[in-house]
């Protein structure tokens, strides 16, 4: 069956949307977190962020015209959230944009080595794999004296390289086979993310009519200043 095929049976929801709901999700979330820890649904709502950034990230992926730019502006933003992370808490908790980092190389090195299949490309995307696995299982056991840790671990670093890699008629089980680990390991609320399967059977495996690939780069930074300032205000 073919993907186009397949995404015909599915035109309910497009990129665009599911990326729009995943926003306001993940800004739920962060509100509930630090400015209204007290209202549990607010963070509960913030559980379909994840699940949906990471099918985005793994269809960006594919159909990016430009892979290195694409990882670039993923990567600095990661960097510089870190910084303000780091200067204003002094935490080197990694945040959700390392662990996209991290699943966006993950890709480019094990596609280019499928596609290449050349043994130099094969054994570089290897020690990728054995890279990635130490920083995010074996450093913060040996930094565990610090709060040092990749956001979802290593279940949300494989999340979008899964779903990259199956037919699209796989991409929703495998994502389910992947947050169910993670709601195992994570337990609590985050059960709650797999109602973020419900809207990813409902994509339509279209974009959507306005290009707003740049509006998470813009709106992240500043969603997160604007709580930390109303923050200040509030405590």
């Amino acid at each position: 069956m073919s993907e186009k095929r397949f995404s015909w049976k599915h035109r309910l929801l497009s990129g665009n949307q599911l990326k729009i709901i995943a926003l306001i999700a993940m800004t739920c979330d962060h509100v509930g977190k630090e400015l209204l820890p007290q209202a549990e649904w607010l963070q509960i709502i913030g559980r379909l962020a994840f699940p949906i950034f990471a099918y985005m990230i793994a269809e960006g992926c594919r159909y990016t015209r430009n892979r290195k730019k694409h990882l670039i502006n993923i990567v600095e933003l990661a960097l510089l959230c870190q910084i303000v992370y780091f200067v204003s808490e002094g935490s080197l908790y990694q945040g959700i944009l390392v662990t996209f980092s991290l699943s966006i190389t993950m890709i480019y090195g094990i596609d280019h080595a499928i596609k290449s299949k050349a043994v130099r490309d094969v054994m570089l995307a290897g020690a990728l794999c054995i890279v990635v696995y130490i920083i995010s299982v074996i450093l913060p056991i040996v930094l565990q004296g610090t709060d040092f840790a990749i956001d979802y671990g290593i279940w949300g670093i494989l999340l979008p390289v899964f779903v990259y890699f199956v037919p699209l008629q796989l991409r929703v089980p495998i994502t389910a086979a992947v947050l169910v680990p993670l709601c195992l390991e994570l337990g609590g609320i985050q059960w709650y993310s797999l109602i973020a399967l419900v809207l990813l059977n409902l994509y339509s495996g279209q974009r959507g009519k306005a290009n707003i690939k740049n509006l998470f780069f813009t709106y992240y930074p500043l969603h997160l200043a604007c709580i930390y300032i109303l923050g200040l205000f509030i405590v």
